[in-house]
């Protein structure tokens, strides 16, 4: 799931691009933990770069985000970021994305991916 050695490398800019053309500024500030203005500075092009801390969030959701949408379609995707999840304990992925519980979130992708929706 998501984490394939032979996945190119994407840049922090284009992943931020990826993510808001997805899920909208909104969404993506909200799991990065930032406000909107540096997701669009980080969207617009280099020069500036998110912290170590949330390029991680941003690969975690960026990653999520293609295992979902590959298997249940966009606009599912993007409800399975905003709803409560009981894989984590009924908090949502972005909540749990911004917290850093990166492998919680991960296992609630892929129980949903693989149609376990309950715990």
């Amino acid at each position: 799931m998501g984490m394939n050695d032979n996945d190119p490398v994407v840049s922090s800019n284009q992943l931020v691009r990826d993510l808001t053309d997805s899920l909208g500024p909104t969404l993506v500030a909200a799991l990065a933990g930032v406000g909107r203005a540096e997701v669009n500075e980080w969207a617009a092009g280099p020069g500036t770069e998110p912290s170590v801390e949330i390029q991680r969030r941003l690969t975690v959701a960026h990653e999520v985000w293609a295992d979902v949408s590959e298997s249940d379609g966009a606009s599912v995707a993007r409800g399975w970021f905003i709803g409560g999840n009981p894989w984590l304990y009924e908090q949502t992925p972005v909540s749990a994305i911004r917290e850093d519980r990166h492998a919680e979130v991960r296992r609630a992708a892929v129980a949903f991916v693989d149609g376990d929706v309950d715990q």
